[in-house]
């Protein structure tokens, strides 16, 4: 699939569950703790937001749905079943559509993953993280190093033959030969997909705070890059495909299509509370609160709370921070034509001949894509292309 997406491509679904058992203390999504009491208004909540936005897109053709957090697996399993169900009768989703939940490791077992399985979801998300004890400890994790290996082997059982693996790395304290162990555990277990991290200490959370104190010392910089090379060594020895910057797949087949849509720039629908969406050149993101988003859903009001209109420049430059993402594929030039009107150099051209000077981007074919020394420093390249006025000689690295 090449970057950007045709403008009449088909559309993803994002559903987010703002639920957890517990909140992570680096964590700086809209998740709520000790809530089990609004499960089911929540879930006749979104059945009833499903409603409303298939009035306005109930036509369109979705080929990912991605059921998101939080976390989706402490919801019962006939909440999903519901969830599904309503989706199902009200839009167009296609046959082999790529249906993913995500989940913690503690909980998962053989019944309640044959029953999720049932439903249509056929993909799994597993937040790991790490497998050294300590680090569970660091990250504020709730589980044992042993419980990711019954959840895996529970999801198997089930039927998913689709699952991928969420990793940490650079927390505080962790060490080259602490991430080497968790690469071998990934490596061994052989998931079909894996996505890994760098940890961001985000503003406004315990992490932050804990920082600031002097509690906790996140691992330097330059350690964290002799992480992701080590990854990206350990993984190309391996066969794995490196398709985004933080996204392996076992074959091209197995990268996740949803995340796809994302860094394609195309569109798709957002659900819950709190949840950002993409539709007809509009930005849009729902009432954080669940509590707000029930009352307002419930009320016969859709929960956006704020949209925008993304102008033409703004959408040139998100398709090439996006697309550059991809490390392969980069940004294609027919497409971007066909998308935007423009050919990538008519927009970027100065941009483009300095970064290339330096090394940090190249072509393959027509398309515009990250050098391996680009890739370690891939958020500052993209920046160049947020401004095509910017005299890139002036903006050095």
């Amino acid at each position: 699939m090449i970057a950007p997406a045709p403008q009449n491509d088909p559309i993803g679904i994002y559903i987010h569950i703002p639920y957890c058992a517990r909140i992570c203390p680096y964590c700086d999504f809209n998740v709520y703790a000790r809530k089990q009491s609004q499960f089911g208004d929540y879930v006749d909540a979104l059945l009833a937001e499903i409603d409303q936005m298939a009035e306005q897109q109930g036509h369109r053709s979705v080929a990912t749905v991605f059921i998101g957090g939080g976390t989706p697996s402490i919801l019962p399993a006939n909440d999903h079943q519901r969830i599904m169900d309503r989706l199902n009768s009200r839009f167009l989703i296609h046959d082999d559509a790529e249906i993913t939940m995500e989940a913690n490791p503690e909980g998962l077992e053989a019944e309640y993953l044959r029953t999720i399985r049932s439903t249509g979801i056929n993909r799994l998300s597993i937040g790991v993280q790490t497998q050294r004890k300590h680090g569970l400890k660091v990250l504020g994790r709730a589980h044992k190093p042993e419980t990711p290996v019954s959840g895996i082997a529970a999801a198997r059982d089930a039927g998913f033959d689709n699952l991928s693996l969420d990793f940490i790395f650079g927390w505080p304290e962790q060490t080259l030969e602490d991430w080497e162990q968790d690469l071998e555990f990934l490596l061994q277990t052989n998931p079909e997909h894996a996505s890994m991290y760098s940890l961001i200490i985000e503003p406004n959370t315990p992490y932050q705070t804990a920082v600031n104190r002097g509690i906790l010392v996140p691992v330097d910089d330059d350690a964290v890059s002799e992480m992701y090379q080590r990854t990206v060594e350990r993984m190309a020895a391996a066969g794995w495909d490196h398709y985004e910057i933080s996204n392996w797949a076992r074959t091209p087949e197995l990268r996740s299509r949803h995340n796809m849509i994302y860094w394609r720039n195309a569109e798709y629908i957002a659900l819950g509370a709190g949840a950002h969406g993409h539709l007809d050149g509009q930005r849009y993101h729902n009432v954080l609160l669940p509590e707000t988003y029930i009352e307002t859903v419930m009320s016969g009001r859709l929960p956006i709370v704020e949209s925008e209109t993304i102008d033409e420049a703004t959408a040139i430059a998100e398709t090439m921070m996006l697309g550059l993402r991809l490390i392969q594929d980069g940004v294609s030039d027919a497409a971007f034509l066909d998308r935007h009107g423009r050919s990538i150099r008519s927009v970027y051209g100065a941009t483009i001949d300095y970064l290339e000077s330096i090394g940090m981007v190249e072509w393959s074919g027509d398309a515009l894509r990250l050098t391996n020394a680009g890739l370690l420093i891939a958020n500052e390249v993209a920046e160049r292309f947020l401004d095509p006025e910017i005299e890139p000689e002036r903006a050095h690295f």
